[in-house]
């Protein structure tokens, strides 16, 4: 059998790429190959459903730009197939003095990110929040929350009625060069494809190893626990409120989230995993922890960030712990309110030096190319993302 381009993961990233080559040329045979049982299986379908607005990120880079672009792109691609989006806008609160500084540095990233914010005191915030405080909070009024496992659930069924293929249970296991293309090892079946895209999350940095690129990074599973408040506290916060981040950190903090089903959610925090594709809190993968544990860059990063990985050991092991990163800015939760939710793996990808891989990278070697990192906000920005690799394969 033969495709002209084999996407390894069905993931948002992956669908997304397929359906824009579809989209680009018609009739072109795609496949995508995912080895779990259904698509957004690990990280598009554990996160926490927000469309980001790029607040964050440093201004110029990959993360600011697909940010922007596919927030526009999310919502109207959810407006056109009926599925839920709702813009929430987020708050993010400042509870003390250091965190009022870094609001102010946050204010003016957002003015350079091109992204409306409304400051407010006190008195303003407990307006709109009044089970919410803080000393004073930064509205972002676009941000807003969906169902991305819907989307690449919608994304795939376009490339299927373009006439290209999803097939599930089709772990890609080798693959080697003949001529001008590919030999792929997909499932049970050898398949001859034209070039190869790896969208493979967890496992982007073994994936790119399999196709001849040299990842240069590693990839280190970072668990995040999430609880889940009672149905009657559903209509407890109508923005999503998030801590002010601490910047020297990938992670945004434990933040409460208005969920597209009405829940609201508490979370994450971010652990390190002994396993990529597991999510309990004491799985081990024997590969994975050798290949974490065995990594000096892992050392080398937590020797940098030790008073941060205490607190967020310290959060997932004892659940009063964590209770009060939520209690700095909503009081009114209690420790009988924190229902176990489920939780997620993020995979960051660091270097050996300890350095942690902050925007999207993203390798190509003649007719592979392979997606090393793609960190939050990669849902929202997808489709730019797919855009950006269409123009450089087709």
């Amino acid at each position: 059998m033969t495709h002209d381009y084999l996407i390894i993961g069905a993931g948002i990233v992956g669908a997304a790429l397929a359906a824009e080559i579809v989209r680009r040329k018609p009739g072109t045979r795609v496949l995508v190959a995912e080895k779990e049982p259904g698509a957004a299986w690990h990280q598009t379908g554990r996160n926490s459903g927000v469309v980001h607005s790029g607040v964050y990120y440093t201004p110029g880079s990959l993360k600011t730009r697909f940010c922007r672009e596919g927030m526009a792109m999310t919502k109207a691609f959810c407006a056109a197939h009926g599925i839920g989006y709702q813009e929430r806008g987020k708050l993010l609160v400042a509870t003390s003095d250091a965190e009022e500084s870094n609001l102010d540095k946050l204010e003016e990233r957002a003015a350079l990110n091109d992204v409306r914010t409304e400051r407010l005191d006190l008195a303003h915030l407990r307006r709109l929040e009044p089970a919410v405080t803080g000393q004073a909070a930064l509205r972002i009024p676009v941000t807003a929350i969906t169902d991305y496992a819907g989307i690449t659930r919608a994304l795939l069924a376009e490339v299927e009625a373009a006439g290209g293929a999803v097939r599930f249970d089709a772990p890609v296991r080798a693959v080697r060069k003949t001529g001008d293309a590919y030999e792929a090892t997909v499932g049970a079946d050898t398949v001859s494809v034209g070039r190869i895209v790896a969208c493979s999350g967890l496992s982007s940095d073994r994936v790119a190893r399999m196709l001849g690129i040299d990842p240069g990074i590693r990839i280190l599973p970072f668990r995040g626990e999430y609880f889940v408040l009672p149905a009657a506290l559903n209509t407890l916060v109508h923005h999503l409120i998030y801590p002010v981040p601490n910047p020297a950190l990938p992670f945004l903090g434990v933040h409460l989230t208005p969920m597209i089903d009405g829940t609201i959610t508490v979370g994450p925090n971010a652990v390190l995993a002994l396993a990529r594709e597991k999510y309990t809190r004491f799985s081990v993968d024997a590969r994975d922890a050798v290949d974490t544990l065995g990594f000096p860059g892992l050392w080398r990063m937590l020797a940098k960030h030790p008073r941060a990985t205490l607190n967020e050991l310290k959060g997932s092991l004892f659940k009063p712990a964590y209770l009060q990163a939520v209690r700095k800015y909503c009081p009114s939760v209690r420790l009988a309110d924190l229902a176990v939710y489920r939780s997620a793996n993020r995979a960051q990808a660091v270097r050996p030096d300890g350095t942690l891989v902050d925007d999207f990278l993203i390798e190509r070697m003649g007719g592979v190319t392979a997606i090393l990192n793609a960190p939050s906000p990669a849902a929202t920005g997808a489709m730019p993302i797919a855009q950006k690799i269409a123009d450089d394969i087709l």
